[in-house]
């Protein structure tokens, strides 16, 4: 179990935000916004040797803002060349040139599904484009029913297909890595979800898994390395000292790696 570091960019700027608020039209729920630019957290990370972290770009790829973001990402990037994966947008179109600008993984959702259902000609030739062992697939999910499924355009939209045990199977052909947020209680600080982490800690595959979502003091950390069997990576966003919570990033450093 190591800690992943993250830097959410949101108009151009590092954020933490209530996942689940995040919206086209009203914008989203702010936890904190940062007076330092993503450089400060690149420089960071790598002064910390905390290498597979994500960045992640939340604007509308067809947005004058999310330009930005990407001009933001690529300060922290250019500070710790390959010790970041970078997801938010990514297609066929632009992977490559995120791979240019440093990033050592592209991490790819929505590009991926189509009404609701994965579609595997696209998700081949990403592969095909830049190599399974730069791909990290994002199955983060929200819970329906009695059900997890996957969701995608910035979580807005449910698709038809459970992350479960098969789910993971199927798909680790095409990936290196999996990150997994869990909607429902990303950016609340209010505790983890403990019945998607059950479902992630007893998958028998031996792809990387990285959970995000509700972390909220060192409690939660220690559920998640007994849920997960210990080979769950962890991220923690608006809990963390360095976006304004209570969670000393030193500590967490320790206690983690």
């Amino acid at each position: 179990m190591k800690f992943r570091p993250c830097i959410d960019i949101h108009d151009g700027k590092v954020k933490q935000i209530v996942g689940g608020s995040l919206d086209d039209i009203t914008g989203a729920d702010e936890n904190f916004v940062s007076e330092h630019d993503a450089s400060f957290y690149g420089r960071l990370y790598r002064s910390c040797n905390l290498p597979g972290g994500h960045i992640i770009l939340l604007n509308r790829s067809d947005s004058k803002e999310y330009r930005e973001d990407i001009r933001e990402a690529s300060k922290a990037m250019k500070e710790y060349p390959g010790g970041f994966m970078i997801g938010g947008g990514v297609n066929t179109e632009n992977a490559e040139e995120y791979i240019k600008l440093g990033a050592s993984h592209v991490i790819v959702t929505s590009f991926v599904f189509r009404d609701g259902m994965i579609d595997y000609d696209r998700l081949k030739s990403l592969v095909k484009l830049v190599g399974k062992e730069h791909l990290v697939l994002d199955l983060s999910c929200r819970k329906k029913g009695e059900d997890y499924y996957i969701v995608t355009d910035r979580w807005q939209k449910f698709t038809d297909m459970k992350l479960d045990h098969e789910t993971l199977t199927t798909l680790s052909e095409y990936a290196d890595e999996y990150l997994i947020h869990a909607v429902d209680v990303e950016g609340k600080k209010s505790g983890i979800d403990s019945e998607l982490i059950k479902i992630l800690g007893s998958w028998e595959g031996n792809l990387p898994i990285t959970y995000a979502g509700g972390v909220s003091n060192f409690e939660d950390l220690e559920l998640i390395k007994k849920l997960g069997n210990e080979k769950i990576d962890v991220t923690i966003g608006s809990a963390l000292s360095i976006f304004g919570g209570e969670m000393d990033f030193q500590e967490v450093i320790k206690y983690l790696n």
